[in-house]
């Protein structure tokens, strides 16, 4: 009787810390560089941490900001550079806290694509056209003597998973920046890899947490057990302990084939091209984020400002501290 009654309490109080969970919803782009998300969800860390975690997907950058803006979610994992244009072109007070990926990007080209200057006169296909991996496709052609609009055509079609269908269904879109696992059923479906692109172009801060400033520093405690739950999910995530229980997630929130799974997480798990360390920002990375935005789009009469204008990486130092030794 002592054993079921204890069994109830326990049951009781783990029902009741379920309810005090705080609600938060993360909106991210579709993909496997999201797998600390879904480790967070399933493992518990956000649970541990008194937080109930709702992962949204969007359908590209600019529903993303402006959802984001309107307080729509509280959080966003996106491209560092969309905070950036949020601030800049938007004027909205967003602060960037963590970091995630160097953006695990291939530059993908249809079969008959043999090299970047085989892109002249062809159209490329990006997201927003003014952000991000559309300035990282920007910069690889210019690198390659392509301007844009003289030499070849940029046209905004979406999210990654929408580029990989365009680029499936029309063959005039010529090439895209594709993000796993839509490279790695692009290249089993035919298409030509061009190069990673921070092979490419350098160093680049992608995936990063988004906030907005206001409500980080209303809400720190809670910011600051999220990214340190998001920490310990992505230690999970890239321990070859876990492989078989991670492939397993990708498969299953992103309904994605084993064999494609297994090569995602041996991407994800890659110490130059995958998931930071614990998150980590990459601040080396970020001045070239805004260095590009600086070159092609002539931001701030192209020459970047100092980047600790658009980060705060103390939630980040204190969530360390909150996690168990």
């Amino acid at each position: 009787m002592f054993r079921i009654l204890a069994s109830l309490a326990s049951a009781m109080f783990a029902a009741a810390a379920l309810g005090q969970a705080t609600p938060l919803k993360a909106n991210v782009f579709p993909g496997a560089q999201n797998l600390p998300l879904f480790v967070g969800q399933a493992q518990g860390f956000f649970q541990r941490h008194g937080l109930a975690v709702e992962v949204l997907f969007t359908r590209g950058s600019q529903e993303q900001r402006d959802g984001l803006a309107a307080g729509a979610f509280e959080i966003a994992h996106s491209g560092a550079d969309n905070a950036v244009a949020m601030v800049e072109r938007g004027k909205h007070d967003v602060v960037l806290v963590t970091g995630g990926d160097s953006s695990l990007n291939e530059f993908i080209a249809q079969p008959d694509v043999r090299s970047v200057a085989d892109l002249k006169g062809r159209t490329v296909i990006v997201d927003a056209p003014n952000t991000a991996f559309a300035l990282q496709v920007k910069k690889i052609l210019l690198l390659n003597g392509l301007k844009e609009g003289s030499d070849y055509t940029v046209k905004p079609v979406g999210a990654t998973v929408v580029r990989y269908r365009a680029l499936r269904e029309n063959t005039d879109y010529a090439a895209s920046t594709l993000t796993p696992p839509f490279s790695v059923q692009a290249l089993a479906a035919g298409f030509r890899s061009l190069g990673r692109v921070i092979d490419l172009i350098g160093p680049y801060q992608a995936t990063a947490a988004v906030v907005r400033r206001d409500w980080a520093k209303a809400n720190a405690d809670t910011l600051e057990h999220y990214i340190a739950a998001y920490v310990e999910a992505t230690r999970w995530a890239v321990a070859a302990a876990n492989r078989a229980a991670a492939e397993k997630l990708l498969v299953e929130r992103l309904k994605m084939e084993p064999s494609v799974a297994a090569r995602c997480w041996e991407l994800l798990v890659d110490p130059k091209f995958g998931l930071a360390p614990d998150a980590r920002f990459d601040m080396e990375g970020f001045r070239n984020v805004l260095a590009l935005r600086a070159e092609i789009e002539g931001d701030w009469g192209g020459r970047p400002p100092a980047p600790e204008r658009y980060v705060d990486l103390s939630y980040y130092e204190n969530a360390l501290r909150k996690i168990p030794r």
